[in-house]
């Protein structure tokens, strides 16, 4: 059992402040990943989804106004592609070469269709035979222009804008008209891109919102708030863009993140592209992944200030634990080796007493036979030195039963006792350190206390660690004050007073634990401890009262007959 315990001290002993760094350290990071691992995953998901989400509902938007945009430029040109085409058949080549004719067909024209700048009849070899409008173009030749190719090719044609011969930008609606006898020739008129822009901006985008038309080859087409003039290279990166409409993520050239969207015209080859910065299109995701990222910084202080408070608090418990633990087995070797030295004293008590009783019975024989001796010299002397030997032996014995009356029975024996004579064998026992320290015993026992039933070593253990305690807590030439009384005549107390260091206010409720002691190292922790179990088997009580530095009081309370039921239980 020694060894079991000493190996468990040695251990505890030797673990250092890093077994606890560690397992501060351990705990910590566990509950971080226990905890963050699923709040971070969450952020993610719930991020991750809701732009996704977000990003659908700003591009599907842009799709639908990208469709109706285009859909409104088509419908444009498809409506000017057949006002040239009704002209071309209902009026004969005859009647387009008259200039008077020509004039009043583009009167009409701009009266009734916006857009239109002027028009002009192209014969087969190419030559602009007849023209109405602001420009002297009247003459020219068109054959190796591609307006004039493609016309030949697929029977009409709309151009990209150019300057051409006009040095302003515009674009060219041309018609092929193919006569019974095999003659062709190509009715061609100018449209303003103005119109372009008024229609681009009908579209009612933010101010941070750009539209415009380009071409396949990434030429504008008509003026771009951010991004060029009509007829520059647009310099954003459009390789995505293809023949269907689509949506997609990019960097412009100031750096900037944007979304463009694109679709593709069928009627010509023009694209439309909305280009919105993101911060424009995504300010609502950006403000959530502000308070997600606020709430989530938020809960990530309150999580790493929870974690570190519970850990201080519970490595704070486990260290007192250890310490408790270190402490209670500190003190239970201690009480196993006065365990043992108890059984050892009990041992050399009764086995002093054999030669005890020899040297009685010779000391009373040499006595018997001196005394029954004739006179000698010195016989009284001799007899003196004999009943010396004989008080000394009769010493020995009373000091050994008392050891061996502390020692030798647990088992509660009820008998007849007489508190006030128990009180003098305790202070017969503990008479030579009184007398050592110059201690001032002053007693105050009741002539009339009345004898009760209860069990004799037990009640003297009691008393001995109660006056143990009051000596220990004086300084030499103290005082210890002991008084008995009746109460109610079925109940006695005793109080034992001293006027010692006293006991702290803070451990006052402690004292009656066990191995709890004030003593440090001289003490055992376990007198009163014991004291108070013996009272509760035996139906007494005890309580205490003491100020810092004014001594201390226990009373005791003894039943006249303790409660049977008690003493069983007990």
């Amino acid at each position: 059992m020694f060894k079991k315990i000493t190996d468990t001290l040695f251990f505890l002993n030797t673990e250092g402040q890093d077994h606890y760094r560690v397992l501060r350290r351990n705990i910590i990071v566990i509950m971080l990943l226990i905890t963050m691992l699923p709040l971070v995953t969450m952020v993610v998901i719930n991020s991750f989804q809701y732009r996704s989400h977000l990003r659908n509902q700003i591009i599907e938007p842009l799709y639908a106004m990208a469709d109706k945009t285009k859909h409104s430029f088509e419908l444009f040109l498809d409506q000017r592609l057949a006002i040239i085409r009704f002209i071309s058949t209902t009026y004969n080549f005859k009647d387009l070469t008259s200039e008077q004719n020509i004039k009043k067909i583009l009167i009409s024209l701009k009266k009734e269709c916006c857009g239109f700048v002027d028009i002009g009849l192209i014969n087969g070899q190419g030559e602009l035979i007849s023209y109405a409008g602001p420009y002297s173009l009247l003459g020219k030749n068109y054959s190796e222009q591609i307006s004039f190719q493609e016309t030949q090719i697929k029977g009409q044609y709309i151009s990209n804008v150019f300057l051409g011969f006009r040095k302003y930008p515009h674009i060219v609606i041309a018609v092929q008209h193919l006569t019974e006898d095999g003659q062709t020739w190509i009715l061609r008129a100018t449209i303003d891109t103005d119109f372009f822009n008024t229609l681009i901006s009908s579209m009612g985008f933010s101010r941070q919102t750009d539209a415009f038309l380009i071409s396949k080859d990434g030429t504008l087409q008509t003026n771009s708030l951010y991004y060029g003039k009509t007829l520059e290279k647009c310099p954003l990166e459009l390789a995505k863009i293809t023949s269907r409409s689509n949506a997609f993520e990019g960097i412009d050239n100031k750096n900037r993140k944007i979304i463009i969207a694109s679709s593709t015209f069928s009627i010509a080859d023009y694209i439309l592209v909305i280009v919105q910065p993101q911060s424009v299109a995504l300010k609502s995701w950006y403000a959530l992944k502000t308070e997600m990222a606020i709430i989530f910084l938020t809960s990530l202080a309150l999580i790493v200030f929870a974690i570190l408070k519970m850990t201080s608090v519970l490595i704070k418990r486990i260290k007192t634990s250890d310490e408790h633990r270190e402490n209670v087995l500190t003190e239970l070797q201690h009480a196993q080796k006065l365990s043992s030295i108890g059984r050892l004293a009990a041992g050399v008590a009764h086995e002093i007493n054999n030669p005890l009783a020899i040297i009685n019975e010779k000391a009373g024989l040499m006595g018997d036979l001196i005394e029954f001796s004739k006179d000698f010299d010195k016989k009284a002397k001799f007899i003196n030195l004999t009943n010396a030997i004989l008080n000394s032996i009769d010493r020995c014995r009373k000091i050994t039963h008392r050891l061996l009356g502390f020692s030798k029975r647990i088992d509660v024996k009820i008998e007849p006792i007489h508190i006030n004579q128990i009180i003098h064998e305790v202070l017969d026992f503990i008479e030579k350190d009184i007398l050592y320290r110059k201690i001032d015993i002053k007693l105050i026992l009741s002539d009339s206390l009345i004898p009760i039933e209860s069990d004799h070593g037990q009640i003297q253990q009691i008393f001995l660690n109660l006056l143990t305690n009051a000596s220990a807590a004086l300084e030499d030439f103290g005082q210890i004050e002991i008084e008995t009384k009746n109460i109610n005549n079925d109940s006695i107390s005793v109080r034992i007073s001293d006027n010692g260091c006293g006991i702290p206010e803070d451990i006052i409720e402690n004292i009656f634990d066990p191995f709890f002691s004030t003593k440090k190292e001289k003490g055992t922790g376990l007198g009163l401890s014991i004291s108070y179990g013996i009272l509760k088997k035996l139906g007494g009580k005890i309580s205490v009262d003491s100020k810092p530095g004014k001594g201390a009081t226990f009373i005791v309370m003894l039943p006249q007959k303790p409660d049977e039921l008690e003493v069983l239980n007990g």
